[in-house]
């Protein structure tokens, strides 16, 4: 994923938020998805599972020899995947940011046990407020990289508590998380 993209994605996923803070006031927001689905066939050799989700409907995936434990799930497994991201906007001093940057871990379980694993990816970066229309619930931010995006906020009422010229700095984390158990 390209940085200009993966800042533009924190500019549109903040707006809902960034606004309503004072110096050194910090608003954080988080979400989490859980899909469950039942293992009902696994070919080894093809490396193909397939999952029934809740609602009956069944489909076939093609798993990575990156998942080194497949030969331990069994027909009436219960697969777990969780979404999660959180996103944290802080208006701060100008100059007072902290380092921008991405990084990213991986997680995966051991020879042996169950299949399964996690990755995390962190994005900090600042924006600085360069425009606010309260008629229309907007707010312009100009990146890092100079370019400037205008975002619907959520919460408009909010749009009183920030001004142009305020810096930002911005959290986002985004995580992916997958568990295979034993149906009980």
């Amino acid at each position: 994923m390209k940085r200009g993209f993966v800042v533009a994605l924190v500019f549109a996923v903040t707006a809902t938020i960034v606004i309503g803070c004072a110096h050194g006031k910090k608003v954080e927001r988080t979400s989490e998805i859980v899909l469950k689905a039942t293992l009902v066939a696994v070919d080894q050799e093809k490396r193909i599972v397939t999952l029934r989700d809740g609602a009956g409907e069944v489909r076939d995936f093609k798993v990575s020899k990156e998942a080194v434990n497949l030969p331990q799930v069994k027909e009436g497994d219960i697969v777990t995947i969780r979404f999660y991201e959180s996103v944290a906007v802080e208006v701060i001093k100008p100059g007072k940011a902290a380092a921008a940057g991405e990084k990213t871990t991986i997680v995966r379980a051991k020879p042996g046990e169950m299949p399964g694993g996690a990755i995390t990816r962190q994005t900090v970066t600042t924006a600085t407020v360069k425009g606010i229309d309260k008629d229309a619930g907007t707010i312009s931010l100009m990146g890092p990289n100079g370019k400037t995006v205008k975002v619907k906020v959520q919460e408009p009422e909010n749009l009183e508590m920030v001004k142009v010229g305020d810096e930002l700095m911005i959290t986002y984390i985004e995580a992916e998380a997958i568990s295979v158990d034993r149906s009980e």
